[in-house]
């Protein structure tokens, strides 16, 4: 084979492996090997991805990584035969590892992502992928030159309800959407408030690195009541606006594959929670996006009647993703996805009920390190989310509309 047939022999081999593997193996996985999981943060919301992992069939926790040693004793008694470790850099280290689970606060979500590509692991992100728009196009660049398998802990990108209605608007069914309404309440007895947990005795400065959890932040003396309630602080968290309005934000951008929003708008304040917090309890957020389509998300906790849920309206039907409202007679919550023609459009049109089942995102993540391809959550939708929360979070901020380019230069 003469020499220049035989470089475009071999590249159009690498395009077409490349096609068939989305991402290269960190090593070969034989039918019986377990992907072998490390991660990094398991307090709360890293305790609850630590049994997800574990109930995964074909996947084996080896060691954890935790700056308070409370946590570090706890991960050992959900699950005794891992090795627990003060540093994520040495559990990095580790070669016995292929995937790595991030659950960090949100303010360190960056540096733990981008250690974690560096070190050629794969990598589950809890959401909100970033704690700022900055930080996110770092871990989108990152992303986009590595090889690692990637998913975002956006758990509703795996679920029935998104693929159900991505296929009522592929069929037709929805027709022109303009506006999506979407919303999340909850409530908590007088005096308790969201978040806020008790501070343990053992929350001490000789028990927590307090400078790994500041991250660069200005220096200050230990803060027990800061280290453990970081969700109530603009400079570790995004509030309500991170922890859960990404998630449907994350749902709606996918079902109408929408981009970045091109303006944000939000209006509340500390209502309810009248307990030294920063972060807003009441909010109204509307984002414009470039396809003449404007999204609404409010949020209150002072009130759990209507749970959470989304309604894409469309001329010729409406979806409508309902996921513990509360019935007032049986006291029962129902979770669904329904359709409902539009009978100017479609007089013949029948209701339709979504019964597509969720997959474990989890599972998801692990066989995707097995098989090479793109998890359901994928940086792209991680970033777009992302970009939208903190566009909203500027906007109440800085009380005015802020646009994209607005966000960026922030």
């Amino acid at each position: 084979m003469p020499d220049n047939t035989r470089r475009r022999f071999i590249q159009q081999a690498a395009v077409g492996t490349a096609a068939f593997l989305a991402y290269p193996p960190s090593r070969v996985l034989g039918a019986n090997d377990r992907v072998r999981v490390g991660m990094i943060g398991v307090g709360g919301r890293g305790q609850e991805l630590l049994k997800q992992v574990l109930e995964v069939q074909n996947a084996q926790l080896v060691a954890i990584a935790d700056i308070y040693t409370r946590r570090r004793d706890e991960a050992k008694q959900m699950a005794p035969g891992i090795d627990t470790l003060k540093d994520h850099r040495a559990l990095l280290d580790r070669k016995d590892i292929d995937g790595i689970i991030v659950a960090s606060p949100l303010h360190i979500h960056a540096r733990h992502f981008l250690d974690t590509l560096a070190a050629g692991k794969d990598l589950y992100s809890e959401k909100t992928m970033t704690w700022s728009i900055r930080e996110a196009e770092q871990c989108v660049a990152s992303a986009k030159s590595s090889d690692r398998c990637i998913q975002i802990g956006l758990q509703h990108e795996s679920s029935g309800s998104l693929a159900d209605a991505r296929k009522c608007i592929k069929d037709g069914l929805v027709g022109n959407i303009t506006q999506v309404e979407s919303w999340m309440s909850r409530n908590s007895p007088h005096g308790k408030g969201q978040w806020v947990r008790a501070v343990p005795s053992d929350c001490t400065p000789d028990n927590v690195n307090w400078q790994a959890f500041l991250n660069g932040r200005p220096d200050r003396p230990f803060d027990a009541f800061r280290f453990m309630n970081w969700r109530l602080y603009w400079e570790f968290s995004g509030g309500n606006i991170t922890e859960n309005m990404v998630h449907q934000i994350a749902w709606i951008m996918s079902a109408l594959d929408l981009p970045a929003p091109t303006a944000a708008y939000m209006s509340g304040g500390v209502f309810s929670e009248k307990d030294g917090r920063e972060v807003p309890d009441t909010i109204v957020v509307t984002l414009d996006f470039p396809q003449d389509t404007v999204v609404t998300w409010q949020s209150t906790f002072s009130n759990s009647h209507y749970g959470l849920g989304e309604r894409l309206l469309g001329s010729d039907g409406t979806i409508e993703h309902v996921s513990g409202a509360t019935d007032m007679v049986t006291g029962r919550s129902r979770e669904g996805i329904r359709y409902y023609p539009e009978k100017a459009n479609r007089p013949e049109g029948a209701a339709l009920t979504g019964d597509t089942p969720t997959q474990n995102h989890m599972a998801n993540w692990i066989d995707c390190i097995r098989s090479r391809k793109m998890p359901n959550a994928s940086v792209d939708i991680g970033y777009r989310s992302a970009v939208a929360a903190h566009m909203a979070n500027h906007a109440y901020r800085t009380k005015q509309r802020v646009t994209l380019e607005m966000a960026k230069s922030a």
